[in-house]
């Protein structure tokens, strides 16, 4: 499977996208609220079909029933604080991974409408959010919806995703599990690691 986006959680999205605007030399452009979950979000092209997802609490929506995603109340921003492997059969994926041994979740479906007034849908496979999974993917079909990358902004491309973690066997074997893959170190902290070619130069995200 491929590298769908990268997400980068932020504490004010207004903020984030100017801070890393200044850094990359482009400017993500607004996605749209997850509604009923508590997040809202913006894009940025990372080259061919993978993006960079800037993510923040929504002010404008109450708490979400459910846990925050990419459990953005509980970790120390910004960072990255996840990613998204694409498949085009999510729910034969899903199946093949609980065979191999890791459970990626129930197969849920989203949507999102963007400014333009476009509906996009998906479906995905997650866990409950955990600061302690964010090296391991979440699993993505868009199905029928064109993809966000066809009109985030470009100029920036992803040139490595890579992770460490404390234990980067036990991650190995679940990434294998998935069929996903990027490169795990060893490292005191869990970390996803992604380098970046702007405008500005060489840019790393942790």
């Amino acid at each position: 499977m491929t590298i769908d986006h990268v997400v980068y959680g932020v504490a004010d999205l207004e903020a984030g996208v100017e801070d890393l605007a200044e850094r990359l030399g482009v400017r993500p452009a607004a996605g749209g609220r997850h509604v009923g979950r508590g997040t809202h979000n913006a894009l940025l092209g990372l080259g061919g079909s993978t993006y960079l997802e800037v993510i923040a609490v929504d002010p404008e929506q109450p708490p979400p029933a459910e846990p925050l995603g990419f459990a953005l109340d509980r970790q120390r921003l910004p960072r990255l604080v996840g990613w998204a492997a694409r498949t085009s059969g999510i729910d034969a994926q899903a199946a093949s991974a609980r065979a191999r041994g890791y459970d990626p979740g129930e197969v849920l479906s989203m949507s999102r409408r963007r400014p333009d007034g476009y509906l996009l849908e998906w479906r995905l496979c997650r866990q409950v959010p955990d600061p302690a999974r964010l090296v391991v993917p979440f699993l993505i079909d868009w199905g029928s919806s064109p993809h966000p990358s066809e009109s985030a902004p470009a100029g920036v491309r992803l040139a490595e995703l890579r992770a460490e973690h404390p234990d980067p066997d036990a991650v190995r074997a679940e990434l294998e599990a998935l069929g996903a893959s990027v490169p795990v170190d060893e490292g005191a902290e869990l970390a996803l690691i992604a380098t970046l070619d702007t405008p500005r130069g060489r840019v790393v995200l942790r």
